[in-house]
């Protein structure tokens, strides 16, 4: 097989046949010499808005490849191989209890799925819904104000990545090929084939929901089990070994193999985990803001007006170390989306962005965010839960149980907003004006004042006086961290941490990735169940 990198297509002739025909011309053969072709990336390239085009990356089979290497001396053309996921078993240790999955989020549902393809028959606990109900509830939360604590945003079946944007972004190194392994389940169980080699692929909420259903019924097909309203309320440890959990705080369900993939928002378990000698750290995370603008000023900055018509809903990355040396970057961008009410405890307020699959809303909405470290919330191990719900609950109080929002120009000039200029919210839950500079610390609130003219030098328009701010952006990661060793456990034997929440992943692909990590782990400890 041979690997093709820089492919430069123009967008008006973005077609396979073209793709194709530049192949052969690249490599001075026939197109009829080739035998496969698979699409690795496309990317769009819009440095030069008057250059725009796609570059693809490809893998392509030829009937002579060696003979063709050899007359094209290339870096961007050479042989690849194969790249193709392989889950091993070497365990020898007899499974006499089935593992246990805590939370049904991507780093639950991926180490499921694969300890179920290969016969571990795992049991998946779920503190909130099934997916079904689960919307339902939330959309009845962001039409009445009234929360359930365990099914929401942020709790129920396919996590908290399920009411965002579906974003598949990843940086991680992945000489295991897990990542191809995570796209390929997605896109059998319902995603888009393009998943696959956009560069910045996402499936939207509207379709993930979908995808998570069928991932769970393919679980069950292969020997898993679910249990939804099933909290982990209790571990029962000897000698420094799990054999049991208590959920609800009254069944007791005898367990050897416990994979904890609760997800960063889980704090009452962190509560729990802490009563015991089980190993906790705090961890550094990010706290912001979200910040709207037209999806029209976002595509036209980045495309120029004349293609931002035609070109799909553009995106942003980005980043600034302010004078005080913090840092402040966009995070989890969603075009075309909504700001959503993601709050999941009483009397506290949190946000995030979501996006459907077209990407089609009216307005451009990002995370802006500032990092934090223990330095500045203490080295507790929950010391970062407690600093969260303190500007969470500060958020609540001053939007009166709405979602704060501010106009740019007034959080410029610590005013509370009290009317819209040219641009009005794109919403999942009721909001009110209100002054953002009370919520957040001076040294956040600064960091962003000073960063947000900096980014509207690379968009232009984007320090716009309308622009809308809304808090509080507080569930960035995990502020707690669980040690494993080699083996992928805790230092209590048994109870594997897994995913985002353990402080392993940061988005959906990573903490999908992870799940099958831990999977792995198991796999060198255990013999399959049956």
């Amino acid at each position: 097989m041979i690997h093709i990198r820089q492919i430069k297509i123009p967008l008006t002739k973005d077609n396979k046949d073209f793709l194709t025909l530049k192949i052969s011309k690249l490599l001075r053969i026939d197109k009829k010499e080739i035998l496969t072709l698979r699409i690795v990336k496309k990317s769009l390239d819009a440095r030069k808005k008057d250059n725009i085009h796609y570059v693809y990356e490809v893998d392509v089979t030829l009937s002579n490849e060696e003979k063709i290497l050899r007359k094209n001396n290339s870096n961007d053309i050479f042989q690849t191989k194969d790249e193709t996921y392989t889950f091993e078993i070497t365990g020898t240790t007899t499974m006499k209890k089935r593992p246990i999955i805590v939370g049904s989020g991507p780093a639950g549902l991926f180490c499921a799925y694969i300890l179920a393809e290969h016969n571990y028959q795992p049991i998946i606990i779920e503190r909130g819904s099934s997916v079904d109900e689960r919307v339902e509830i939330i959309e009845q939360f962001w039409e009445t104000g009234q929360l359930d604590i365990n099914t929401n945003v942020q709790f129920g079946e396919g996590g908290a990545g399920t009411f965002s944007d579906g974003k598949l972004n990843t940086l991680v190194k992945d000489k295991a090929f897990r990542c191809q392994k995570v796209f390929d389940i997605f896109v059998e169980n319902g995603a888009p084939e393009e998943i696959k080699y956009l560069n910045h692929p996402h499936i939207g909420t509207d379709i993930l929901r979908t995808v998570v259903k069928n991932i769970r019924n393919k679980i069950i097909k292969m020997g898993g089990e679910f249990r939804y309203h099933t909290c982990l309320t209790d571990i029962l440890i000897s000698d420094n070994t799990l054999y049991g959990i208590k959920v609800n705080n009254t069944t007791t369900i005898d367990c050897d193999t416990l994979i904890l993939a609760i997800g960063h928002s889980a704090r009452d378990t962190f509560t729990m985990l802490n009563n015991y000698d089980l190993s906790l750290q705090p961890k550094p995370f990010a706290i912001g803001i979200r910040i709207e603008h037209p999806q029209k000023l976002i595509n036209e900055a980045q495309y120029g007006a004349k293609l931002s018509k035609v070109l799909p809903p553009a995106s942003y990355k980005l980043t600034y170390t302010t004078t005080k040396q913090r840092g402040v970057y966009s995070f989890c961008m969603c075009p075309g989306g909504f700001v959503v009410n993601a709050s999941s405890e009483k009397n506290r307020l949190a946000i995030n962005g979501m996006s459907n699959y077209k990407r089609d809303e009216k307005n451009a909405n990002s995370a802006l965010v500032v990092t934090i470290s223990p330095e500045d919330f203490g080295n507790d191990p929950l010391s970062g839960i407690a600093y969260q719900r303190h500007l969470e609950e500060l958020a609540y109080q001053k939007g009166q149980g709405k979602i704060p929002i501010q106009l740019y120009k007034d959080f410029k000039n610590n005013k509370t907003s009290t009317d819209f200029l040219d641009i009005t919210p794109s919403m999942k839950g009721a909001y009110s004006f209100s002054n953002l500079n009370e919520i957040l610390p001076n040294y956040i609130t600064d960091a962003l004042k000073e960063a947000i003219p900096v980014f509207a030098k690379k968009i232009p328009g984007y320090a716009t006086d309308g622009a809308i701010l809304s808090a509080i952006e507080s569930r960035t990661s995990s502020p707690v961290r669980i040690p494993r060793d080699k083996t992928g456990q805790s230092n209590i034997k048994g109870l594997f941490p897994c995913g985002e929440g353990s402080g392993y992943a940061g988005g959906i692909t990573t903490a999908a990735m992870d799940g099958i990590k831990v999977a792995e782990f198991i796999a060198k400890i255990y013999k399959p169940f049956k």
